[in-house]
């Protein structure tokens, strides 16, 4: 097999698969289930995680290489981010076979579109090269605008994909201007040839605003405050699995980005870029856990809840190179786990039309779902980050790598947010044990039966959140090994390696 075929094998199956969802799409008659095309996009994930495996085994067995004139890395880094973003993809996919209760005519888009937006998020984890860095950004993003307003015909569905196309291509903008800038300063978009430019740069002052610009860019999709305004409402609008994808895959996506660039790209200048993160994680912690105080929505909660996750993570940036890197891994593994699993549970317990909408609508569910309340009060105490859940450890490396490395007043800080965030989380699970008052939410509960393929998915979400929490060594020895060549990757990528580039696309 090729190296450059090699290189995309995960996204490749996964884009076949997306083009065979679509052309078989029109020949199911009008009226009948759409499911067998689920199956078939389940079929294509699960391949795709194969085909990783087999990415990892040539890893260990032949090191790190590159592909498409060094533009493509792959490397336990992006290996590492191919399983997490395949996995969110698959668990959501499980779910969603039965949110389609009645025979949607284009619930085969919705899975046509999950799978290419997986291709786009997949691509920028393995690209280190900036203009393919933003290629896969834009097939991602054009995936989920579309998807944020797929409940077609709701006033709030095209509210939210309406704000997020339009935010979103605002920040795609500042990227680009980073892209530019970055070029401009270095006289080159590959991140191992910024790295090496930069020390020889004659426009450093450039080289910080264009770090600046890709930080803004970047920000957006993290939901990183202040950068956050799109978020509750579009959270609030978009179907409740498509909130399950968009709050974890696009953000492990965005955040392997930054992982790349601040420490691969520009360690030089990380005096000045790790106040940037300090400055984004303190708002996107306050902003976020207050907001969430306010918020009677269940999935605005969860919005906020997301806004203030993001700077936890954000935290993990300042401790040393290989703590930073190890502990933005795992906590970002930790947060996929307990929010795709929150949120594919409301999913279950709501239904397509999603009556059920407040916190106090949630009062008595345990009632009648006691099984899908005892996972969601699970996935909340997770996401509080109690003991024994992978939201604890998460919390637990992200703070002390900043402990280590001087940053103790952003750890506690971090903490005191941790205690505020406890009000709101404990709000919605009190409600779930909650006996409901005369005629409430128990009483117009959706009487829906949790399908099999539903319930592997959000056991599944469970049981990885458990492990994360009680026996987190085995990927803690993954991240830890991901980060030791996600770091000198531009010794892999000399700046030589831009010159053929250059000659070949001139005319």
């Amino acid at each position: 097999m090729s190296t450059n075929l090699l290189a995309l094998l995960p996204e490749i199956i996964l884009t076949i698969t997306g083009v065979l969802v679509m052309v078989l799409e029109p020949v199911i008659a009008p009226g009948k289930s759409r499911k067998p095309l689920g199956w078939l996009a389940i079929l294509g994930t699960a391949a795709s995680i194969a085909a990783t495996c087999y990415q990892k085994h040539v890893l260990n067995t032949s090191g790190v290489f590159t592909a498409f004139y060094s533009t493509v890395q792959i490397d336990a880094f992006s290996v590492f981010f191919h399983l997490l973003i395949a996995c969110v993809v698959l668990v959501t996919l499980l779910a969603s076979l039965d949110y389609f209760a009645s025979p949607i005519t284009h619930a085969g888009e919705y899975f046509a579109l999950v799978l290419f937006g997986a291709t786009g998020m997949m691509f920028m984890t393995c690209s280190v090269e900036l203009l393919m860095v933003f290629i896969g950004l834009e097939i991602s993003s054009i995936s989920t605008y579309i998807l944020a307003g797929f409940r077609k015909g709701q006033a709030t569905a095209s509210e939210s994909s309406l704000k997020y196309f339009l935010l979103g291509s605002f920040a795609t903008a500042f990227f680009l201007y980073g892209i530019a800038l970055c070029f401009g300063a270095t006289g080159s978009t590959s991140i191992g040839a910024i790295a090496s430019g930069l020390n020889t740069t004659a426009t450093p002052t450039l080289a910080i605003l264009a770090v600046a610009m890709v930080l803004i860019g970047l920000g957006f999709k993290v939901s990183a405050a202040p950068f956050h305004v799109w978020t509750p409402d579009v959270y609030q609008g978009a179907p409740s699995p498509v909130v399950a994808l968009m709050s974890t895959a696009p953000k492990a996506a965005a955040f392997a980005v930054l992982l790349r660039f601040l420490f691969n790209g520009t360690p030089q200048l990380r005096g000045h870029w790790i106040l940037m993160v300090e400055i984004l994680a303190i708002l996107s912690m306050t902003i976020g856990n207050l907001g969430a105080l306010l918020q009677k929505d269940v999935k605005r909660l969860l919005a906020y809840s997301s806004i203030a996750h993001a700077g936890y993570l954000l935290v993990a940036f300042t401790g040393v190179h290989k703590d930073a890197v190890s502990g933005a891994l795992f906590y970002t593994a930790a947060y996929a786990a307990m929010n795709v699993g929150a949120l594919l549970v409301i999913t279950q317990i709501s239904g397509f039309d999603e009556k059920l909408r407040s916190i106090d609508d949630f009062t008595g569910v345990a009632l009648k779902r006691p099984y899908l309340a005892a996972l969601l009060g699970f996935f909340l105490l997770s996401l509080i980050g109690i003991p024994f859940t992978g939201g604890f450890f998460g919390k637990f490396y992200a703070f002390s790598g900043a402990i280590h490395n001087g940053y103790v007043g952003l750890a506690i800080f971090g903490l005191a947010n941790s205690g505020v965030a406890c009000y709101y989380y404990l709000r919605l699970l009190a409600a779930l044990y909650s006996r409901p008052l005369g005629d409430s939410s128990a009483a117009v509960l959706p009487a829906r039966t949790l399908s099999v393929p539903a319930a592997v998915a959000v056991t599944a979400a469970a049981l990885a959140t458990l492990a994360l929490g009680v026996a987190p060594n085995s990927v803690l020895h993954l991240v830890q090994h991901s980060a030791p060549e996600t770091l000198p990757a531009y010794v892999v990528v000399p700046a030589a390696a831009t010159v053929p580039v250059a000659t070949t696309t001139a005319p």
